[in-house]
């Protein structure tokens, strides 16, 4: 279904989908839950597919959750390559189908190499140099061991600087909610849609 911007004065066009968490209609929304689908209708996404539907049962969490993910997509100061290459990255690590299905395809159109995505899917170290090589030294140590050595952390910092490496966290820690929400709902993918993720 297609998806217009919201007014202040009239219920915006919307579609929710859920597994666990049932999809909620504008009429059974509370005014805070109705106040949250305003503003993400009337943002930069202007969609309330992935994880609104679960995030909002917590208006209040949602509504900051939804800022944080327009910075995060949106204003980052990482060249959109290597931000959907962390957010590909994320969801490989949980396992999260719908956010691989919906940044698959903006991951590729942003210049990320079809090879890259395949050997993230596959779980394999892909082939990458410069810049997107440290990035992805850092998520990865980041990811399996919950910290970076000071080889990672210097190699990166000198990429990007250090306002880059905290955009990169950022990123990393709001599509790790957002595959939570979806992994703990069992988020149905899009119909026709094929779960690409592969256990590992």
């Amino acid at each position: 279904m297609a998806q217009t911007e919201s007014t202040a004065d009239s219920p915006p066009k919307f579609e929710l989908r859920g597994g666990r968490f049932a999809p909620l209609t504008w009429e059974r929304m509370s005014p805070a839950q109705q106040a949250m689908t305003h503003n993400v209708m009337a943002g930069k996404r202007g969609s309330m597919q992935g994880p609104y539907n679960v995030l909002l049962r917590s208006p209040q969490i949602g509504n900051l959750a939804q800022q944080f993910g327009v910075h995060t997509r949106f204003e980052s100061s990482l060249p959109l390559a290597l931000n959907e290459l962390a957010i590909l990255m994320v969801a490989r690590f949980w396992t999260s189908q719908f956010v691989w299905w919906a940044h698959r395809k903006m991951a590729s159109e942003a210049g990320l190499a079809e090879h890259v995505i395949v050997a993230i899917a596959q779980g394999q170290p892909p082939a990458l140099d410069g810049t997107a090589k440290a990035l992805h030294g850092f998520c990865h140590e980041l990811l399996q061991n919950r910290r970076v050595s000071d080889e990672r952390y210097a190699a990166l910092v000198q990429s990007v600087g250090e306002p880059g490496v905290v955009d990169l966290m950022a990123t990393m820690s709001y599509y790790t909610l957002v595959s939570m929400c979806l992994n703990v709902d069992q988020y149905p993918l899009p119909e026709g849609a094929v779960a690409e993720l592969l256990p590992l």
